[in-house]
């Protein structure tokens, strides 16, 4: 049987040093390219070296086309306009394209969708089998309650994250949006100081916590009459979301073209 080949874009961050581990642990599996930003300091390093896992033959590029022409999937948790990149490159190579990136604006989704015309797209802002479970809860929960039950989403995560709402709190919101069948782009509040005034009835709160090394902390909170219902989710290692990206990247191989998420993954 050939082997699945993998590219892993971000390669010497630290979810790409797991992914590039993890892969390489997976039967089956194999690195055929490591992907970084032009200028980085790890460009021509050997990927296996800078994962911890010994030599891959495998240098780290800043050539994602050559890449592409070589793989039968993009696992990639790096940002915004590098992702666009690749969803076009993968929709060229007809490939799939696991996405982890969080801070995608409407634009960018929009053209990660005219990509999923020609390439097998897994998108999610959390990878973790846990985090996915709770975002249909959240939907389940909205949708049983009324609005006299005030939404809040609380996330936490490591001083250097540089996006807020986290993907994962975005994701969570709009589960709970749907359950109540409403829009989160026009049911949102984010941020508050100063002399803000009442809650607004309907409204899905946010609130972000930075410090620490914390991987990643999301409650959904259902304030009520006199009771309070939280769901609660905590990563406590990165590895996890790296394993649900690699489970996307074997389902998403040979499957017809599209925008899937986590959900169609895990069959939720």
């Amino acid at each position: 049987m050939t082997d699945f080949r993998v590219v892993i874009a971000g390669a010497a961050g630290r979810m790409g040093r797991t992914l590039i581990a993890l892969a390489h642990a997976t039967p089956g599996m194999v690195v055929a390219g490591a992907l970084e930003r032009p200028g980085s300091a790890a460009l021509g390093k050997d990927a296996g070296e800078i994962a911890g896992v010994g030599a891959l033959a495998v240098a780290i590029s800043d050539d994602p086309l050559n890449a592409v022409l070589h793989a039968d999937a993009i696992i990639d948790f790096t940002a915004p306009a590098s992702t666009v990149e690749l969803a076009a490159l993968a929709a060229q190579g007809r490939i799939a394209h696991v996405i982890g990136t969080t801070g995608l604006t409407l634009e960018d989704i929009r053209k990660i969708d005219a990509a999923a015309r020609h390439a097998t797209i897994v998108r999610s802002g959390n990878m973790s089998l846990g985090v996915n479970l709770l975002a249909g809860l959240a939907r389940q929960v909205a949708a049983a309650l009324g609005e006299n039950y005030d939404i809040e989403v609380v996330e936490m995560h490591h001083r250097m994250k540089v996006d807020a709402p986290s993907g994962t709190a975005l994701m969570l919101g709009e589960a709970a949006a749907k359950g109540r069948g409403v829009e989160l782009a026009t049911h949102s509040a984010r941020g508050r100081d100063g002399i803000t005034g009442a809650r607004k009835l309907g409204d899905i709160g946010f609130a972000s916590l930075r410090g620490g090394t914390v991987v990643g902390e999301h409650s959904v909170i259902f304030a009520g009459p006199s009771e309070r219902i939280e769901l609660v989710h905590k990563a406590e290692d990165r590895a996890l979301f790296a394993h649900g990206a690699i489970r996307a990247a074997q389902w998403a191989h040979g499957r017809k073209p599209g925008h899937y998420s986590m959900a169609d993954v895990l069959g939720l």
